[in-house]
């Protein structure tokens, strides 16, 4: 437990819901934003990416994880499920994630906080893998089956990935690894297994991750080491922000602003000024 002055508490409380929420807004959109432009930091160069994809799958070939071919093949023989995978993978990203940070505000900002910052350090983690590590996904190597591109004139996304038509520009074709898309989807996993009182709910979490990673290996977009570096780096982001929360921050602030233990506010506590007590 750690407490705060009744000023502090005042001030959070006083400020319109409404002004936190934009706040709020324009920090996920601004992730959003770099998200897109770590395109324009990475290497294009195909070859390197190629190669770097090939080295992967031996890789898996090692542990034996490689199953990108029948997957992709029965994406690509069967047509509905093919399309269905496209929207999936073309849409729930966003909509899901969205929909999960609205209903974790709702719940307040012991809860949201800590989830938001977990996507955003795991977020940062797979942009500078891309930047760095630009590799070519399964679509671009001979033997596999782009399925978004099969199914293009039937969704709203163009032959780049997923991106709407016309903006194809927009993406980055070679931000295979990790799978961010696997990696948001275990974010939202997570935070469901923490904060949501009903097991449904919780269970719809773990289907969505585990469905998620099968899409985008069955789609052409990722191979199967992208889903499960995609599911560590969002691990740490977990990881970090609990860490991060543990920080004693307070120690950085002028003393008189800085929060008081109990036995200081009985000491100390200046007139008329009651003491908070939050959870830590």
């Amino acid at each position: 437990m750690t407490t705060a002055p009744a000023s502090y508490a005042r001030n959070r409380r006083h400020t319109p819901r409404w002004v936190r929420a934009i706040f709020e807004v324009v920090l996920v959109m601004g992730l959003w934003v770099l998200y897109s432009l770590a395109r324009l930091l990475a290497d294009t160069n195909m070859d390197p990416a190629l190669q770097r994809a090939n080295e992967l799958l031996h890789l898996e070939g090692l542990i034996g994880i490689q199953w990108e071919i029948p997957l992709n093949q029965l994406f690509t023989d069967h047509r509905i499920l093919g399309l269905a995978g496209s929207y999936w993978y073309a849409t729930l990203h966003y909509v899901v994630t969205a929909a999960v940070l609205i209903w974790l505000w709702r719940l307040g900002a012991d809860r949201y906080g800590p989830a938001r910052r977990a996507l955003a350090v795991g977020t940062l983690l797979g942009l500078l893998a891309y930047i760095s590590l630009p590799t070519a996904p399964p679509r671009y190597v001979a033997g596999y089956v782009d399925v978004l591109s099969l199914h293009s004139a039937d969704g709203w996304w163009g032959a780049d990935a997923s991106a709407p038509r016309g903006l194809g520009g927009l993406t980055n074709e070679l931000a295979a690894f990790p799978s961010l898309h696997a990696g948001w989807s275990l974010w939202v996993a997570l935070a469901l297994q923490l904060y949501a009182a009903r097991y449904w709910v919780r269970a719809l979490g773990w289907i969505y991750a585990v469905g998620t990673a099968v899409v985008i290996v069955g789609t052409g977009n990722h191979w199967v080491i992208d889903a499960v570096v995609g599911w560590m780096v969002i691990i740490a982001g977990w990881a970090l922000a609990e860490a991060m929360g543990r920080i004693p921050l307070d120690r950085l602030r002028p003393s008189r602003w800085r929060r008081r233990t109990p036995g200081e506010l009985t000491e100390r506590a200046e007139p008329g000024e009651a003491s908070v007590v939050t959870e830590a």
